[in-house]
């Protein structure tokens, strides 16, 4: 869900050739929906195929995994399961959101307004079990692990990361800390660049990496602090 101290993570940079020939468990809902929100026609409509199914998270998903490959990455995707109790008000309060981003893409749509179309069929994205599965299976193929989280896939990639299979997890959240994970990596993309929220517009980043002790020690607090 995304924590609201990242002003205060001790942040590095990264230069992806640092990771070569260690093990990231991967976030799969963040890549997710950064594909099937970015990766759209000139007004806003998805990638598809000549039948008409969506391939805009396939092509995200296959491009990324295969440049990431070849810089001697190796991926481990994770997904998530049964969402927690307490998350429901949050996923409520978003599925609105996405209802009225839907209602104005509408309103749009009838204008011919290209720009708005667009701008709020990024802000209407959902991921459907069809889009999650699809993706699975194309990861199989690529011949990368699947893990099957029993909730959050962000709790479970943290407890691989802490427990020492894996040695970071990429996700643009910083809750990963507070579930143990030793090191998070941001930005995980080779295409330096990112789509600014709610606009149509982009920004240059680079990979980050964010030590879980050095955040600890830099703020004077151990794990049990973080989270309170």
């Amino acid at each position: 869900m995304g924590v609201g101290f990242k002003e205060l993570l001790k942040v590095k940079g990264l230069d992806i050739a640092e990771l070569k020939g260690k093990i990231i468990a991967i976030d799969s809902s963040i890549f997710l929906y950064q594909f099937m929100t970015t990766i759209r026609q000139r007004d806003g409509s998805l990638l598809r195929d000549s039948k008409g199914n969506v391939t805009s998270h396939l092509s995200g998903l296959f491009q990324r995994s295969i440049n990431l490959m070849e810089k001697g990455l190796k991926l481990a995707y994770v997904f998530d399961g049964k969402m927690p109790e307490l998350k429901q008000k949050e996923k409520d309060r978003r599925a609105k959101l996405k209802e009225v981003a839907q209602q104005r893409y509408d309103a749009a749509l009838a204008e011919d307004d290209i720009e708005g179309m667009r701008k709020y069929a990024m802000q209407s994205v959902k991921l459907t079990s069809d889009i999650v599965e699809e993706a699975k299976e194309l990861i199989k193929a690529l011949g990368l692990p699947v893990i099957q989280a029993p909730s959050e896939a962000e709790a479970q990639a943290s407890y691989m990361v802490k427990k020492g299979d894996c040695y970071a997890i990429a996700t643009q959240d910083s809750d990963s800390l507070m579930f143990g994970a030793n090191r998070i990596v941001r930005n995980l993309s080779l295409l330096g660049k990112k789509k600014k929220y709610k606009t149509l517009s982009y920004k240059k980043i680079k990979p980050e990496i964010i030590y879980l002790d050095e955040t600890l020690n830099e703020l004077g607090i151990d794990s049990d602090q973080l989270i309170a």
